[in-house]
């Protein structure tokens, strides 16, 4: 079936791929049913990638991609008719025209793309344990801190946060008698207590651990401006979805950073998104490359809240493609929820090998023609095994084809042409510059040093000149000021903004309420005690 050119290759309904005997096509109405690319290195999946991306960003979706290697980041640039590519395209009845995808970029590290950063409250108790690689004993302790902070109203922002609380949860033997009553920690140590038994010696190996990945780059990842995931989810002038580049060739060298991390943003999704049903077209398309590194070592507790949250997530209108080199790699539970697969060749040259290439031919549906388990080891480089959803959901009969030509560039860009993107971007100047706000570490020192608010919500420095007379007036507004018994949500949230107001409207108060007010503190406070599959908040 001949095509005319790149422009229409593509319609509104299905992104072509490849062509064999048959002309192959990804319907976009079963996108969101989640997809699998497997092939051994150096076969071709980063391009059959970059062609799915293509095709999505034609259709107006969204498309977030971890880059680990930087050969994907050439598709913000125009591509180049090369021999092979034109070749290519003629055999396919293409016309090649080259193009280009508006493009952001994010990094961890700040370094090649915009910062991306979480809060530790968001992130929950379950996938920092997993980043940590604590043991049950250890995952408890972190649960006690995390639900005292909780109900502590103790905004867990950065790294230095999650430390002064585990401190301040340790039983103090110091004191004893009435002297423990003088601690002024000692209600939060008390509620640790409560919940079971905290011991110093599991609080120091949490702390320990906590060193580790602050050497990994923990530092930089947990903090403020919080990522918003709406960023994401944006299109361009011409209505083209938005290619968003995580750049993870150092983030790799963390691999447990790396593969919570992407756990986080799945998650986050899973519980921000309210319920599409069927769409005509997803919302958006994750795609996880290295995604062997997502299920390593993983307890069953994570694994079964993994399967959920992926069963579940493509009625939210988000589909999840997994890129890894052998099918073996994703656990049986995932791989049955994975309706598209792109199989890429492997080489059969250990038991191992041979028991992926088996089980990679036994996913497919059986082709009359084609001996799958044969072919798979002869395959070449661009070439594939295709089998989509077509009508109904059911898979199609697994097809050998040459991938299409991706229209943008393959292979990286120069740190220039980077720049020119990064100095365009929407989101330039929001992530940039870290915000320090108020959180647990400040109020649990002020508690220490005597100056903290009292426990009956009164703030005993309304004084202040100007400062003081606006956190008066925000304080008497929203009933924060007024002495009373247990504040309500909101008056916590208020109290929170009254400070920033008060304490940093010179040198970024303009941020910091705007961050108290819609960002991470405000929102952690008095949400925190509903979380998610995966420990994270939910936004209600």
């Amino acid at each position: 079936m001949a095509t005319p050119d790149n422009k229409t290759a593509d319609t509104d309904e299905k992104i072509f791929i490849g062509k064999g005997d048959e002309t192959v096509w990804l319907t976009l109405a079963l996108a969101n049913r989640h997809g699998l690319v497997t092939g051994a290195t150096g076969t071709g999946k980063t391009v059959s990638l970059q062609v799915m991306a293509e095709g999505f960003a034609r259709a107006g979706v969204s498309v977030f991609a971890a880059d680990i290697k930087g050969d994907l980041s050439g598709i913000s640039e125009v591509g180049e008719a090369k021999d092979f590519i034109v070749k290519r395209a003629g055999e396919m009845g293409l016309t090649f025209q080259p193009d280009q995808f508006s493009t952001v970029f994010w990094d961890v590290f700040g370094e090649q793309g915009h910062p991306v950063r979480a809060t530790v409250t968001e992130m929950g108790p379950l996938l920092l344990s997993r980043m940590l690689d604590l043991n049950d004993v250890q995952e408890g302790v972190l649960n006690v801190a995390f639900r005292v902070a909780d109900e502590n109203g103790l905004a867990l922002i950065d790294m230095k946060d999650i430390r002064a609380l585990l401190d301040a949860i340790v039983p103090d033997t110091t004191k004893k008698g009435a002297d423990a009553d003088e601690d002024p920690l000692a209600p939060i140590r008390q509620a640790a207590q409560g919940y079971g038994n905290v011991t110093r010696a599991t609080v120091g190996t949490i702390q320990r651990q906590l060193l580790v990945l602050e050497n990994q780059g923990g530092t930089k990842f947990f903090g403020e401006p919080a990522l918003s995931l709406k960023d994401f989810m944006k299109t361009d002038r011409d209505g083209r979805g938005m290619v968003n580049i995580l750049v993870a060739d150092k983030l790799m060298q963390s691999p447990r950073l790396y593969a919570t991390f992407l756990l986080w943003m799945l998650s986050e999704l899973f519980e921000e998104l309210p319920e599409a049903g069927d769409l005509p077209k997803p919302k958006m398309v994750f795609f996880f490359d290295e995604a062997h590194l997502l299920f390593n070592d993983a307890p069953k507790a994570l694994m079964d809240k993994i399967e959920q949250v992926v069963r579940l997530i493509r009625s939210k209108g988000v589909g999840v493609y997994f890129v890894t080199q052998n099918p073996i790699d994703v656990p049986d539970k995932v791989l049955a929820q994975l309706g598209n697969r792109v199989q890429h060749a492997l080489r059969a040259f250990t038991p191992r090998d041979q028991k992926a290439v088996t089980a990679a031919a036994q996913t497919f549906r059986p082709n009359p023609k084609l001996d799958t388990a044969r072919v798979i080891m002869e395959l070449g480089k661009g070439e594939a095994l295709v089998s989509f959803l077509e009508g109904g959901g059911t898979p199609a009969m697994v097809e050998r084809v040459m991938v299409r030509p991706p229209s943008a560039r393959i292979g990286p860009i120069t740190p220039e042409e980077r720049k020119v993107i990064m100095d365009n971007s929407p989101v330039k100047g929001k992530y940039d510059t870290a915000i320090d706000a108020e959180s647990a570490y400040e109020i649990l020192q002020k508690r220490v040093a005597g100056t903290a608010a009292p426990a009956d919500g009164s703030d005993g420095d309304s004084g202040g000149g100007i400062l003081g007379q606006i956190g008066s007036i925000v304080g008497t507004i929203f009933g924060t000021n007024v002495s009373r018994g247990r504040m309500s949500t909101g008056q916590i949230i208020a109290r929170s903004v009254t400070r920033s107001v008060t304490n940093k409207v010179v040198g970024g108060a303009v941020a910091d309420l705007g961050k108290s007010m819609g960002g991470s503190i405000g929102g952690s406070v008095g949400r925190a005690l509903v979380r998610g599959a995966l420990g994270g908040l939910l936004r209600r």
